[in-house]
């Protein structure tokens, strides 16, 4: 009875160190990062659907920063169609920022505020992430205090819908959970390494929360930082996913049963369609198969701009190849 006893006490005072220790680390990461990141208040103009008047509606978000001369990532959904924007600090500073860029397709924005001085998250290599390690989510809902939920990487890999229907690849799935206002905020590593920007939460999925990866965001943020936008190709048609019959698919020899319908074609962009017909089914563009408008989204990146791309298509049942050569997206 005596030994039984004296295991559990050693058992629970395992417990407790092993407790203390992962509480030191996500205080101490805490302590090392919050002073970056920030509180972003947006005022915008809405129409009041029954008066038909504009007026003033305030939101709220999380930042980081990202460069000791003042760029910030934060969300796009938290700064889009601002009118005025404030970046606060947890010492009480209150500054002007702008919109330096942003891009709905990734749900990721840069601000730049007029500051020099400031300390900048370091981003992690998110490729390197595995499943159940820490995740810290750090926000700034209040402008003066942040806000702290730990959990572990749940998922990698996932996919999420982004406001224009886009879909947003290598996507962080965690548990940390997320308030509204913690949107745009870092989650870190163990070592306070930003290993994601938090996006969303699905309220009706239990506590289920995603971020963009580390890696995608900074090839974003650099993008719009240099260029103010981010470049993709368009083929200048609309399409949907279509189900291939399985005499399609025997007499064609094919490995995949969808395809994309192109039920409309614009002419005269910058862009080539013209071998591209009403009725035609995409199956596969550049030599990779199209099973979806997602997967031909995914395949128009800026390196297709002015390239001439073989896209293999079904034209009255059978298989055959044309030519397009994408045009850039204007933003």
């Amino acid at each position: 009875m005596d030994n039984s006893i004296s295991f559990l006490t050693h058992q629970a005072s395992n417990d407790r160190s092993l407790l203390d220790a992962y509480s030191q680390t996500v205080t101490g990461v805490v302590g090392t990062v919050a002073e970056s990141v920030v509180h972003i208040e947006v005022q915008k103009k809405v129409s009041d659907q029954r008066t038909r008047e504009r007026r003033a509606q305030g939101g709220t978000g999380s930042g980081f920063i990202i460069s000791s001369d003042g760029f910030i990532i934060t969300n796009n959904h938290v700064v889009e169609n601002a009118d005025s924007i404030k970046v606060s600090f947890v010492d009480g500073r209150r500054v002007n920022a702008e919109i330096k860029g942003a891009d709905p397709s990734t749900d990721i924005a840069v601000l730049k505020i007029d500051e020099t001085g400031l300390k900048a998250m370091p981003l992690a290599d998110s490729s390197m992430l595995q499943v159940g390690q820490i995740a810290i989510a750090i926000g700034n809902p209040m402008g003066l205090q942040y806000t702290v939920t730990a959990g572990v990487v749940s998922a990698l890999g996932r996919t999420l819908r982004a406001s224009n229907g886009r879909l947003i690849d290598n996507v962080i799935q965690t548990d940390a959970a997320l308030n509204p206002g913690n949107s745009g905020g870092p989650l870190v590593n163990s070592m306070g390494q930003v290993i994601g920007v938090n996006t969303a939460v699905i309220a009706s999925a239990q506590g289920l929360c995603f971020a963009i990866s580390s890696n995608l965001a900074a090839q974003i943020a650099g993008q719009l930082i240099l260029h103010g936008k981010i470049r993709r190709a368009q083929l200048g048609i609309a399409a949907q996913p279509v189900n291939l019959s399985s005499r399609m698919i025997g007499a064609n020899k094919l490995n995949t049963h969808t395809g994309v319908y192109v039920f409309e074609t614009v002419p005269d962009g910058n862009f080539y369609n013209s071998e591209l017909h009403i009725g035609d089914i995409i199956i596969a563009f550049d030599g990779k198969p199209v099973t979806s408008v997602d997967d031909l989204h995914l395949l128009l990146s800026d390196k297709q701009i002015g390239r001439k791309i073989p896209v293999d298509i079904l034209r009255g049942g059978r298989k055959q190849t044309v030519e397009v050569i994408p045009g850039e997206i204007k933003n």
